[in-house]
């Protein structure tokens, strides 16, 4: 829609999420990490209607910030507060006056206020209502930090992990399917007759 309105701009203005989950994971401890993916594995509960809706209401949003901070605070760091550094950023990028152009080089600049809409989570406003006024530079929450030693150690608990239960789960299919074959009756008969040549 915002392309079919003259002069309008539309821009994608959060930070790139694979920036964004690098930077979490390596600012989680190796227990943290732990922590976190054995209660992901257990989010097993779809997210209704009435749940958005209640992430609406004040109240409720800051006591789920709290809860998030007490339990992974560097996780809402990387997560929340620095995205909220990062949109308040790209907001009053988007903010500034608009040169209007020039018939020559003589003539004198002119500038008119920028409108801008932007659309952002209720839990980011307060954000970026506190960092507005704020010289914010984004260089440092952009780089990504490289791989820590326990972060190639849970890459490596993962990996191992994933292929011990497919491993496990090929040897049951394959022990179950042998049993199946097995208990046929053409099966039965081929072993027993088997069996008697050898027994001669």
């Amino acid at each position: 829609q915002a392309s079919k309105v003259p002069f309008c701009k539309f821009h994608l203005g959060d930070r790139p999420i694979p920036v964004t989950f690098k930077r979490a994971i390596a600012a989680l401890s190796f227990w943290q990490k732990v922590k976190l993916a054995w209660g992901l594995c257990f989010l097993s509960d779809p997210i209704s209607k009435d749940d958005v809706e209640k992430c609406k209401q004040k109240d409720l949003l800051e006591q789920m910030m709290a809860e998030m901070i007490g339990e992974f605070p560097d996780l809402h760091r990387t997560i929340v507060s620095e995205r909220d550094i990062y949109l308040t950023y790209m907001l009053k990028q988007a903010a500034k006056q608009i040169e209007l152009p020039r018939a020559s080089e003589t003539e004198p600049r002119k500038y008119i206020p920028a409108v801008v809409v932007g659309v952002v989570g209720m839990g980011h406003v307060p954000g970026i209502e506190k960092n507005w006024n704020s010289d914010l530079n984004i260089q440092e929450i952009m780089s990504v930090p490289p791989p820590s030693a326990s972060s190639k150690i849970f890459k490596f608990v993962i990996k191992a992990t994933v292929f011990g239960l497919m491993g496990y789960g090929c040897y049951r299919i394959g022990q179950r399917t042998a049993q199946f074959i097995l208990s046929m009756p053409a099966a039965q008969s081929y072993l027993q007759k088997l069996t008697e040549i050898r027994s001669r």
